[in-house]
């Protein structure tokens, strides 16, 4: 019986397949600066930023003065809140936490972006666990991040439901006995996305 439903954030929560996109879409709009050109110098910091090795407090001077342009941090920070929702998918999440499920949102991410938009659209009322690979020092490619999940969320893993846009991050949740779900970012095909939560025995949705 499935008693928690697990959420990817970027892709599946949002209609941007990454957090990183989103980030160097608004700031090459709202800074007018090249999108290629930023790009390739924040993801020299990428990897570091999503284990929580780093933030982007302590790179962002080294990378504007790189890119020999100031970019106000505050636009850093408006490309947080502004990351494009997926309002249909968000109905769903609350209408889940309505019928009772246990919901979690587990993301490789960056910790400062997340709970910014975290605390600009109060998504603590509706996920009982927030789970940040910046935060927890590993991502889904590992089982620590999962591990830590369920056990905040007092539930096996063979009660949870793990919904992903990436089919590598299906991996370890599948191994550790969650029933899993890939979600494509690119159609969202909500009718197909339905028929597989109901597969795993979620309805009334």
């Amino acid at each position: 019986m499935v008693k928690a439903v697990l959420f990817d954030f970027d892709g599946v929560l949002t209609t941007e397949a990454t957090g990183s996109y989103s980030i160097c879409s608004y700031i090459s709009k709202n800074a007018n600066i090249n999108k290629d050109l930023f790009q390739k110098e924040y993801y020299k910091y990428n990897e570091k930023l999503l284990y929580g090795e780093i933030s982007h407090k302590d790179i962002w001077s080294r990378l504007c003065e790189n890119l020999g342009q100031d970019i106000p941090y505050k636009i850093l920070e408006e490309s947080f809140i502004n990351t494009p929702i997926d309002t249909e998918m968000m109905k769903l999440v609350y209408s889940l936490k309505e019928q009772g499920y246990k919901i979690a949102m587990v993301t490789d991410n960056k910790k400062d972006r997340i709970y910014s938009i975290v605390n600009y659209h109060k998504l603590n009322a509706v996920f009982d666990v927030i789970a940040v690979s910046a935060e927890v020092g590993s991502g889904k490619k590992d089982y620590e991040i999962f591990t830590q999940t369920i056990n905040k969320l007092q539930v096996e893993a063979d009660e949870c439901v793990f919904i992903d846009n990436n089919e590598k991050n299906l991996i370890v949740p599948k191994k550790m006995g969650m029933k899993v779900i890939y979600f494509d970012d690119y159609t969202r095909n909500n009718n197909d996305f339905f028929r597989e939560l109901s597969k795993v025995g979620i309805r009334n949705i």
